[in-house]
């Protein structure tokens, strides 16, 4: 459209350049010329609508809309004056539009942080795939969408859905044991009579028991009290082991 808009506004200043020479009299001559050709084509038309391309429009709009109804109404023109300034707002409702109209209207990019957790995940768990992460993600307490997550790893070259290949039980211990912790519940007798429960957890890794405590009564808030003492003190252990292999 643009650049039939632009051929028309160039054979129009032509026009006008023409124009420039001519006498009063023989622009009259040509108006009135003008004006009986538009009479006698709409005689032949009849009912039969004349039919307008958009940069017809917007070309007629521009040029008639800043003039007053009454010259509009004396103008011989193909179609009333209403139509010429419904044809000028909807330009304008146009020009409004494009204007207020987002620079990026795309999606912005994910931040770096979660980009890189995303391939961090992908890489240490090749058989994980979006979906898998997307539920890790959730779990951290990170939200975003699953088709995000998609996204990423297809921008870095790894399939998203990668297939997961079976393993046994035996190989799923022997790949998680630096982490695996088991813990169970043994009973023993004192010499007063009481019976006492005690809460071993030992490390697979390292074959290190950790004895939690011993209760008569193990209640859910007790169990949960020793885990989480349990894991204060690993913590600990595990930055003594790291500062000492420094």
């Amino acid at each position: 459209m643009l650049p039939r808009l632009a051929y028309l506004g160039l054979i129009n200043t032509f026009a006008l350049l023409r124009l420039l020479p001519m006498t009063d009299q023989d622009k009259d001559i040509e108006i009135l010329v003008l004006r009986h050709q538009i009479a006698l084509l709409q005689r032949q038309l009849g009912d039969t609508k004349v039919r307008f391309s958009p940069t017809d429009r917007a070309l007629l709009a521009a040029l008639l809309h800043r003039l007053p109804r009454q010259t509009l109404n004396r103008l011989r023109l193909l179609v009333q004056p209403d139509t010429i300034l419904r044809w000028h707002r909807e330009l304008l409702r146009r020009h409004h539009a494009a204007a207020s109209r987002p620079k990026r209207p795309e999606r912005p990019r994910t931040i770096r942080s979660i980009r890189v957790l995303v391939l961090r995940l992908a890489k240490e768990n090749p058989t994980w795939g979006y979906r898998r992460i997307h539920g890790e993600l959730l779990v951290l307490g990170i939200k975003v969408a699953a088709s995000t997550v998609w996204q990423i790893l297809t921008d870095a070259g790894i399939d998203p859905a990668p297939e997961r290949a079976s393993s046994t039980w035996a190989q799923f211990l022997r790949s998680q044991a630096e982490v695996l912790l088991g813990g169970d519940f043994f009973e023993t007798v004192t010499l007063t009579g009481v019976r006492m429960y005690v809460l071993v957890v030992i490390e697979h890794a390292q074959r290190r028991i950790h004895i939690l405590g011993a209760t008569p009564h193990p209640t859910a808030a007790w169990v949960t009290q020793a885990a989480r003492n349990l894991i204060m003190d690993l913590e600990d252990l595990h930055v003594i082991e790291f500062g000492i292999l420094q």
